[in-house]
This record gives structure tokens, C-alpha cells and sequence, in this order.
């Protein structure tokens, strides 16, 4: 049996025990079972993506990790969320989330809702894949809205967020550009498109200093995650059949959870999370040195989707809601 394309893109960066792993451990659509040769699909490539973001995660998070481990099934990836800035004047990257846009849609993604998160002066757009929505990990890509806030915080703001250099490289951006326009790609370039999509979803500004950080945490909790963070996964979310019911097996074994589920406002979508990571973080201080400092990292997160009726017949709510998302966005808040 040749071994799927997807594992193969992952092998070739993590190494075949790593790939392994993930293949065995992440419920996948029987098309990624597949090896596609010398012709890769985006979906193949969207999902060789997803795996190794997946793995990133799990490697700051270990709760997750631990989850992971304990569960004893396959984890349904159904979504990761990433926070950007909306302003203009930080450097060669699009404002907000037009810097992912530009990636995700070549991979065959597409907006398939917009979330105002205004308590939080921020929008979510959730990208869901063309090709296999149920089955791809959604992108729930947020962007806040620097011109919601006070003169002096912009200026902090904007004096933190500066981006020297595009990290989206020519020839990653001319592979996306093929794949746009309907073509496939051998393994080698589908394999190297994603080893350079891969440090897109990091932190691309300096190191800012205590004071900065400090500032914009007095403002806003999003603010300040972006600062150490950065463009990493925010969080990583396990579709699971009953959410309620996980989250009290969880709390039962000493999981550190959120105190309560989410429930939008139709009812069909279910959210709780484990307490974001804490983690280590370097800082500038004000002679110029480094120190480090303990701030909320990202978390692991649990969703239930109730089928609802389409024009297409009964399918997953793959919906969000402004209202779970901004209650789930306080796990990354300092001191919860």
C-alpha cells in the first residue's frame, strides 16, 4: 500500500515517527488515505498544512497534549483560530485578516461566515474549505480593529505590531498562485509550499518591551496575547458528540477547565475549552535588556455540532456565534 500523500508531505518535515503519529491520531477523510503522485490536489496540501499546525499546538499546549493522549480515539480537527491587527502602516503584510486570506483561499478555503465580536472591538471571519467543509479544519481568523481604541493606545499598538519583511515567500506565493488557478502540484513543491506556510502562524514583530505589553493589557486582553503570540494557533478545537458531557468527565479528572459551556444562540453549537497554557515569554526591559515573564499562551478547546437542514440535505452546523466566541476568547485573559 503507498503511503498517503498527506503523510508523506509531513514525513519529509517531522520525520516518519512524527508523521506516523498524526496520521494514526487525527480522524481523516478517506481521500487523504490516498497517494496523489506528482498531482496534489490544494485539499491534499490544506491538509498536510492543518496537520503540522495541529502537532504545533499540541507542543504549547499540554493540556492538550494530554488529552490527546488520554482520549483513546482520533480527534476530529475541527477548527484553529489565529488573531491578527486591523490597521494600516505595520509593514509589507496585509492588514488583518487579508494576511491569511491571501493563503487560505488558494487552498481552497472561502469566508464562509463573518462573527462581530464588539465587546471585544475585534471580527471573525470563519474560512471553511470548498472542497471538503466537514472534514478540513475550519480557520476562524480574527482581526481587531485598532481604530476602536484610544489615540495613545494606537500608537503603542503600532509601534509593537511593525513588521520588517513579508514572511509569505515569492515562491511560496507563486505555488498558491498555481494552486488559484486550478492547478496541482508535485509532491516536492506541495512539500515545500507547506514547510513555508508552516512559520506564517508565528510571531513576526520584535520582542516588545514590559511597558508596551502593559499598556496594551490595560486595554485589551486580545491585544496583549498578540504581542507575545503573535500569529500562532490561538487555539486547536476537538469536534466531539457531547460536549457537556466531556466537559464534566474532564473537570472530574482534573482537567482545568472553563466553568461553563458555551451554547449559541440557535443551540446547535456547544464550545467549552481547557485554561490556556501558561508560558514563558521574553520581554524588553526599559535599559534595553531581556527579561521573562509568565503570560496565558494558547488552549485546547471542544465543540458539538447538531446536523441542521440545507438545500443540500442534513449537514453539520458548521456556524459560529459571536456570543460563544467571545465568551471562549477569555481563556487567553491574564489572571482567569
Amino acid at each position: 500500500m503507498k503511503t498517503p500523500t498527506v503523510q508523506k508531505i509531513a514525513a519529509a518535515l517531522i520525520g516518519d515517527g512524527e508523521a506516523g503519529r498524526l496520521m494514526e491520531m487525527l480522524a481523516l477523510h478517506p481521500d487523504f488515505l490516498a497517494n496523489h503522485g506528482d498531482a496534489v490536489p490544494r485539499a491534499a496540501v490544506a491538509q498536510g498544512l492543518n496537520l503540522l499546525l495541529f502537532r504545533n499546538l499540541l507542543a504549547e499546549v499540554p493540556e492538550g497534549a494530554r488529552y490527546v493522549r488520554e482520549q483513546g480515539g482520533r480527534i476530529v480537527f475541527d477548527h484553529g483560530a489565529l488573531r491578527t491587527v486591523q490597521a494600516a502602516g505595520l509593514g509589507p503584510v496585509p492588514a488583518g485578516a487579508a494576511a491569511f486570506a491571501r493563503v487560505l483561499e488558494p487552498l481552497g478555503y472561502h469566508v464562509g461566515g463573518t462573527y462581530p465580536l464588539e465587546r471585544l472591538r475585534m471580527t471573525g471571519y470563519a474560512y471553511t474549505h470548498r472542497d471538503y467543509p466537514e472534514d478540513i479544519a475550519q480557520f476562524f481568523v480574527s482581526e481587531i480593529h485598532l481604530d476602536r481604541f484610544a489615540d495613545t493606545v494606537r500608537r503603542t499598538a503600532a509601534a509593537v505590531f511593525q513588521v520588517v519583511a513579508d514572511p509569505l515567500t515569492p515562491a511560496a506565493a507563486a505555488l498558491l498562485d498555481w494552486l488559484a488557478g486550478g492547478g496541482t502540484l508535485s509532491l516536492g513543491q506541495a512539500t515545500t509550499l507547506v514547510a513555508d506556510l508552516v512559520p506564517l502562524f508565528d510571531r513576526h514583530h520584535a520582542v516588545p518591551t514590559v511597558a508596551q505589553y502593559e499598556a496594551l493589557l490595560a486595554e485589551s486582553a486580545e491585544l496583549a496575547w498578540i504581542a507575545t503570540e503573535g500569529n500562532r494557533f490561538n487555539h486547536a478545537t476537538d469536534r466531539v458528540p457531547d460536549v457537556a458531557a466531556l466537559a464534566e468527565d474532564l473537570k472530574g479528572r482534573g482537567y482545568d477547565m472553563k466553568p461553563k459551556v458555551e451554547i449559541s444562540s440557535n443551540g446547535t453549537v456547544r464550545q467549552t475549552a481547557v485554561r490556556a497554557a501558561q508560558v514563558e515569554r521574553p520581554f524588553r526591559d526599559a535599559d534595553g535588556g531581556f527579561v521573562t515573564r509568565v503570560v496565558p499562551g494558547s488552549f485546547y478547546e471542544f465543540i458539538s455540532r447538531d446536523p441542521i437542514d440545507t438545500e443540500a440535505g442534513r449537514r453539520l452546523d458548521l456556524r459560529f456565534d459571536s456570543g460563544n466566541a467571545q465568551g471562549i476568547f477569555k481563556m487567553t485573559a491574564a489572571g482567569t
